[in-house]
């Protein structure tokens, strides 16, 4: 009989934290790229293509490990409208995290820019040149950019909910280490 997993997986938890400084930084250098013409913004640049290449790498090993582990599931007192929200907005992170990597390097390759990451690593172009799908592909990054860091707040507010209101053991399933173990968190719910 397999027991019931309370936590996501160590690799499943090295991939989010890492990941999670990984967005967050790509959100600030992506802000501090667009808003300068200074002689720093080419080194953005070329931080934000880099950091771009290992999100969509990081976010693909990291579906494989969704698919392959698993999630705990959610707790059964959880109102069905939370559970939705909580499903789809990882859907909704997940096409990000793939999706907003991949307009980049499209963007980039319909400009006929060449994708230079850090080594001298070219990545090929993966759509034709065209100003006009250039001009669609920088619309969807930059106000996906938008969406994304909303989705993050939420996601974060989400987790503090799970982890200051709630305590039901949803924070604990990804904190970098387990904070509780059922017996634990039995014993939390009892006491209130």
């Amino acid at each position: 009989m397999n027991a019931i997993r309370h936590h996501f997986s160590p690799l499943q938890r090295l991939l989010h934290w890492v990941m999670a400084i990984c967005i967050l930084a790509m959100l600030f250098i992506g802000v501090g790229m667009v808003s300068t013409i200074m002689p720093k913004y080419v080194p953005l640049v070329s931080i934000h293509k880099t950091l771009g290449a290992v999100i969509l790498v990081l976010a693909l090993i990291r579906l494989v490990t969704r698919f392959y582990y698993g999630a705990p599931p959610l707790p059964a007192d959880l109102p069905e409208p939370m559970k939705l929200a909580a499903e789809l907005s990882h859907y909704a992170l997940y096409a990000l995290m793939i999706g907003m990597p991949l307009l980049g390097w499209g963007m980039l390759s319909a400009s006929a820019y060449p994708v230079e990451l850090y080594g001298g690593i070219y990545l090929p172009a993966i759509l034709p040149q065209s100003d006009s799908l250039r001009t669609l592909l920088w619309n969807a990054h930059f106000y996906l950019a938008f969406a994304f860091f909303a989705l993050i707040l939420m996601h974060v507010a989400a987790a503090l909910f799970h982890a200051l209101v709630r305590h039901d053991g949803v924070f604990d399933a990804m904190a970098p280490v387990p904070i509780h173990d059922e017996a634990t968190r039995v014993e939390y719910k009892a006491a209130e």
